[in-house]
């Protein structure tokens, strides 16, 4: 996975909980990943004018407005369990059909929050998922909205499908590879956990926001799927090792760049 500076510094920033970064520890950390001195300046500079960053005092910087609106989005991962309720048959429907998809910022955009709370496309314009999240229907309107679902889309509850259409939205999710990708994940995490007090520090920091970064979007775009798609506790165990790779990836990138970074 090949990292870029915008990212890098973005995620550094989100890590530290917008504590203002240098540009000279920005630089130190980015060269930990073979990215020069010009292209972090390029970055601080690029990001600034497209309000990703502002300037905290001369020479720092910390999240602008349109970072922290997307940084929002994605750090809902920390409590994506506690928005789950019992299955009880019922699905979550949005029809898209009449929106179009001619604007392309405005599809980019439907698709992405689409992807985040889990929806399949069953027909053409019919994106479909269990009903097992938030509170109620008003609640996955104004979660859709807020992730850049035009309000023009139709969101409502469905329920007594046929046999034969209730295989087909089965088979939208493939569960056995979402509890493979649980269990392989948390392997990997775990074991990854036990050895970084082995590591070096500018690895330990290298290979903590590669690896967190893989497990993170997994969680973030996990349809969080109700029995009998997937096994329940093998999620759950999964997401309770990424809270705790973060939390010593936090620590991790904190202590480098307080006490390490030249």
């Amino acid at each position: 996975m090949k990292i870029n500076a915008k990212h890098l510094i973005l995620d550094l920033l989100l890590a530290n909980q917008n504590t203002p970064l240098s540009a000279k520890d920005a630089i130190a950390a980015c060269a930990l990943f073979g990215i020069s001195d010009n292209s972090v300046r390029v970055a601080l500079a690029r990001a600034s004018a497209d309000g990703l960053l502002r300037a905290a005092s001369r020479g720092t910087y910390c999240l602008g407005d349109s970072a922290l609106e997307l940084a929002g989005d994605v750090a809902t991962w920390r409590t994506k369990e506690q928005r789950l309720r019992s299955w009880q048959g019922n699905y979550l429907v949005v029809l898209s059909h009449s929106l179009g998809r001619s604007d392309r910022s405005a599809l980019r955009h439907r698709e992405r929050a689409l992807a985040m709370l889990g929806f399949k496309e069953l027909e053409t314009g019919l994106h479909i998922r269990p009903d097992n999240i938030e509170d109620n229907i008003l609640m996955v309107r104004k979660r859709l909205y807020s992730l850049g679902l035009e309000k023009q889309a139709l969101v409502f509850v469905a329920q007594q499908f046929s046999p034969e259409q209730e295989q087909a939205i089965y088979r939208l999710w493939d569960g056995a590879a979402l509890n493979q990708r649980y269990e392989q994940l948390q392997q990997q995490l775990t074991q990854w956990l036990a050895h970084a007090h082995d590591l070096e520090a500018d690895v330990a920091a290298r290979e903590s926001f590669l690896l967190g970064r893989k497990a993170i979007r997994e969680v973030v775009f996990d349809p969080l799927l109700p029995a009998p798609w997937v096994d329940v506790a093998a999620r759950h165990a999964f997401v309770d090792t990424v809270h705790r790779f973060d939390r010593e990836g936090h620590r991790i990138w904190r202590q480098l760049i307080t006490h390490s970074l030249p």
